[in-house]
């Protein structure tokens, strides 16, 4: 019998230490409320202290008249502004680009007089950061999904569930008509702004997973459908559990992960 617990135990921590392997993903604007544009530091200052993850995304903001963003392959055509053979171009204004491996990766704008004004970026992508695997998936709107404009329907609806780190949402929707956009701030919230994008979603069922504790903010720029009530906004909790000790009332405190392992395995020690 204590062979079989001890078993147990071990293939208990071996599916707890893969399932450790999946990752969060972190969503970075390059530039912040500056977005992409010339810059003399060549945005040193800010990626500094920044580390990227595979599975992160980078956001490119920009005037799609006068600029783009061209991804190349190495430090020579980096640092000579060199865009004949770009490895990827993106152009739309608002360019969402996923960290898939890592190593150095290199952009510049293909308008060589902005690039050698300092507009480029070249970031170290490492291995993916690990987080713990509790997290639900949230269809939302339910069954009428991202479909309903009225913005006291999503209000109700997200009022009524607690988000936490590590939860998704999931946005199904009709992507001929419609999209999803996480946006910054309550204002840009409020009047429908979408001058600071996080994010733009647009295949028709997009899974969204929250990393950060604080208010998320999601619209749709669709022509007036943000207007009319798309949209919705999710207060998300930081990883707490509910531990109730021996004589001692309850109250939440945050677990580490070695500690909510400890905590689970314990269930299965035997008890004299």
């Amino acid at each position: 019998m204590a062979i079989k617990k001890i078993f147990g135990l071990v293939l208990v921590i071996m599916t707890f230490t893969v399932l450790l392997g999946c990752c969060s993903a972190t969503v970075y604007k390059v530039g912040d409320s500056d977005g992409w544009t010339a810059k003399d530091d060549k945005y040193y200052s800010w990626y500094e202290r920044k580390e990227f993850h595979v599975g992160d995304s980078l956001v490119f903001e920009y005037d799609r008249n006068v600029n783009d963003v061209t991804q190349v392959s190495g430090a020579s055509d980096y640092e000579f502004c060199n865009s004949s053979s770009p490895k990827a171009v993106y152009n739309t204004g608002h360019d969402v680009v996923n960290l898939t491996q890592a190593g150095y990766h290199y952009f510049i704008t293909s308008n060589h007089g902005l690039c050698a004004s300092g507009q480029k970026l070249d970031i170290l992508v490492v291995r993916p950061r690990p987080i713990l695997p509790f997290g639900k998936v949230f269809k939302v709107g339910d069954s009428k999904g991202w479909n309903v404009y009225n913005s006291e329907y999503y209000n109700k609806w997200s009022e009524e569930k607690q988000f936490y780190v590590g939860d998704n949402l999931f946005f199904e929707y009709n992507k001929d008509h419609n999209d999803v956009i996480e946006i910054n701030g309550d204002l840009e919230f409020k009047s429908c702004d979408s001058t600071s994008r996080v994010a733009v979603y647009n295949t028709g069922h997009d899974l969204v997973k929250l990393t950060k504790p604080g208010v998320h903010y999601f619209v749709s720029l669709k022509t007036g459908l943000c207007e009319v009530g798309l949209k919705l906004r999710v207060m998300v909790q930081p990883l707490t559990k509910t531990v109730t000790f021996p004589n001692v009332p309850k109250k939440k405190i945050k677990l580490s992960p070695i500690d909510r392992l400890n905590r689970w395995l314990h269930t299965f020690r035997p008890h004299h």
